[in-house]
């Protein structure tokens, strides 16, 4: 599944104009939003996921608003279309509800998919380690030069040491194995010490389901990602409060 996902997110890469207009909207800080909490919580605009639809039934504005109000610190938006339901427009509308930074979170390949990123408004952007490979220092740099702060995305030693030998200050832990989409909760407690060790910012994602998952990375990793178990609830706003009262 990842392959076709990378080689569709080329295709849409390789449509977007050379030069992308730039955004006047403010940057509002993503990094410094993590650091209000421990854990912070990055809630999630989520739709669909490879085991099918989220069941979230508000339009990502309004869910973005209720998650806000429920103390998230910051919101993730999917905007990968094929698998994950999501769009690009979603990020403007999730700006015009909320104060709160916003991290695009898709599969990014195209150096035009940065500068995109950017011109729709997103403050943040997830790069995948796995994806980018050699490629990952240079989307890290060029995110950077467009205002954006680069979320690496990593899933074992080798990977988070090629993060850390980027300016990446955060660094996402996918518990989930993106080829065989099995969940390994455990391994962000096993590579957050090492990025902790170099003075970046680690944040769990995928497998969270409960306050009680949450727990067991307070004071090991500064953030965390929760997608389905927040959109996926009739009242998000009680949802997040639920996790960023923990």
């Amino acid at each position: 599944m990842i392959e076709a996902l990378i080689a569709a997110s080329l295709r849409r890469g390789e449509l977007l104009p050379e030069s992308v207009p730039d955004t006047h909207d403010p940057v509002r800080p993503f990094y410094d939003a993590l650091t209000a909490s421990d854990p912070a919580v990055i809630a999630e605009v989520k739709y669909a996921s490879p085991s099918g639809p989220t069941g979230a039934s508000l339009p990502p504005g309004l869910l973005a608003r209720e998650m806000a109000a429920g103390g998230a610190a910051a919101i993730s938006v999917l905007t990968e279309p094929t698998v994950f339901g999501g769009d690009p427009s979603f990020i403007r509308e999730v700006k015009r509800h909320t104060d709160l930074p916003v991290l695009r979170k898709d599969i990014l390949v195209h150096p035009a998919q940065i500068a995109e990123t950017r011109s729709i408004g997103a403050d943040a952007v997830l790069l995948i380690a796995m994806v980018l490979g050699d490629d990952l220092p240079a989307f890290v740099d060029h995110s950077f030069a467009c205002g954006l702060e680069p979320v690496v995305e990593i899933a074992d030693e080798a990977e988070a040491e090629a993060a850390l030998a980027t300016g990446a200050r955060i660094i996402g832990i996918n518990n989930r194995d993106l080829r065989t989409l099995q969940i390994d909760p455990d391994r962000a407690l096993r590579l957050a010490p090492l990025i902790r060790s170099y003075g970046r910012m680690a944040v769990v994602m995928s497998g969270i389901m409960t306050p009680e998952d949450l727990g067991r990375y307070r004071g090991r990793c500064g953030a965390v990602l929760i997608g389905t178990a927040i959109a996926s609830s009739d009242d998000p706003r009680r949802a997040t409060e639920a996790f960023a009262c923990m």
